[in-house]
């Protein structure tokens, strides 16, 4: 009996020792067996400032069957319960407990991506962002001013112009106003960064001025090597105070009201920034220039151009003169009809176009040819609409 009772405290360690195995044995197989998914993939969503068992309590509720209690164990003893990130998530069919935890440390979340082409307006920006899918459209029913204001800009300053294109990719829940801040503070890094390494003795009083003048080379460029050309022709032009007589001015002045081709009347509108009848640059931007407009417009290729008519094929032909302007508007107008079996209309086209390069108040335009050959060569409407040529 004696014996019996001091053999008592070894087997009842024993018996603890081999539960404790077994309990053990069997959280190591849940956390490495897979989860049960509703379907697969699965996404989910996990909200800010979640600890473990609460963002297991929402996968769970989301599609997985994940035992809330078990994951906060493995999360603590693990020592990453402090280090799961809130966001959206993917998962597939055969991820463990312990892949999921892993995941969720390192924040390797399922992004959503909303592209900003170079060349769109504010307003283009904005109608995506709205349709964007995962976003939490917080800026909907705001006027320009007040996102503005709730993004961090200075007071009165106009949008446009002002929002980097770039693809931006998102967590599901992510603010609309978040990603337009994210848009606009890079735009101010890129223009700063611009403006500080810009060419000498450029006719630009600021950095609103050379955003103006790359939206401008933006909306302008129909080759990527021409932008640098283009906007040599502009900095040429306000040298030598001639109006700038940029076609997509006028298309941005006239807004919803712009039908595809400009008119004559069109040229004349009363708008702040109608180049052709406003000298300077207009008062502000009008699109979203990338990085690439921004050096052409702070770094000018050395010329003496002050025309330039597109080709047909994307790129332009550069002109000193308006004597060497008016053969070149001609000769690829011409073309332009001839390739698409209007030569006729070609030939009054020309000739109207060749008198309509001294414009209205009989100074030599600039930019392109003449008539809607442009419109209908541009390729790429969604994201840039091309000027017509004149």
């Amino acid at each position: 009996m004696k014996g019996l009772k001091s053999r008592w405290p070894a087997r009842l360690f024993a018996l603890v020792f081999v539960a404790a195995v077994g309990v053990a044995a069997a959280f190591v197989g849940w956390a490495l067996a897979p989860i049960r998914l509703s379907g697969s993939p699965l996404d989910f969503n996990v909200r800010l400032g979640s600890p473990a068992r609460s963002a297991a309590e929402q996968i769970r509720a989301q599609g997985a069957d994940l035992s809330p209690r078990l994951f906060y164990w493995l999360a603590r003893l693990s020592g990453k319960g402090t280090q799961l990130k809130a966001g959206s998530y993917q998962i597939e069919q055969g991820v463990t407990p312990w892949d999921l935890l892993r995941k969720m440390a390192r924040g390797d979340q399922s992004l959503l991506s909303l592209t900003v082409p170079e060349g769109w307006t504010f307003a283009q920006f904005l109608a995506a962002a709205d349709q964007a899918p995962g976003l939490v459209h917080d800026a909907e029913g705001l006027s320009a001013s007040q996102i503005m204001q709730r993004i961090g800009a200075p007071a009165g300053l106009d949008p446009e112009g002002e929002f980097f294109p770039d693809t931006y990719l998102y967590g599901q829940g992510t603010s609309e106003l978040t990603l337009l801040r994210r848009a606009y503070h890079l735009m101010q890094r890129e223009l700063a960064q611009a403006w500080a390494g810009r060419e000498q003795g450029l006719p630009l009083r600021d950095p609103r001025q050379a955003l103006t003048l790359a939206s401008m080379v933006e909306k302008e460029t129909g080759h990527p090597g021409d932008r640098a050309r283009i906007a040599s022709v502009f900095v040429n032009r306000l040298r030598a105070g001639m109006p700038l007589q940029s076609d997509p001015t006028v298309i941005y002045a006239l807004g919803s009201a712009y039908r595809g081709h400009l008119t004559h009347k069109d040229m004349q509108l009363a708008s702040p920034y109608n180049t052709y009848v406003h000298a300077g640059l207009p008062p502000g931007p009008i699109a979203l220039p990338g990085a690439a407009s921004l050096r052409a417009a702070l770094h000018p290729a050395d010329g003496r151009a002050l025309y330039f008519v597109a080709r047909g094929d994307g790129s332009s032909v550069f002109s000193d003169t308006l004597a060497q302007h008016d053969a070149a508007v001609t000769r690829y107008l011409l073309q332009a009809h001839r390739a698409s079996g209007a030569s006729a209309t070609a030939r009054a086209g020309a000739t109207s176009a060749t008198s309509a390069t001294s414009g209205a108040s009989g100074t030599p335009t600039a930019g392109r040819a003449s008539a809607s050959t442009a419109a209908s060569a541009s390729t790429d409407g969604d994201a840039r609409r091309r000027p017509l040529s004149r």
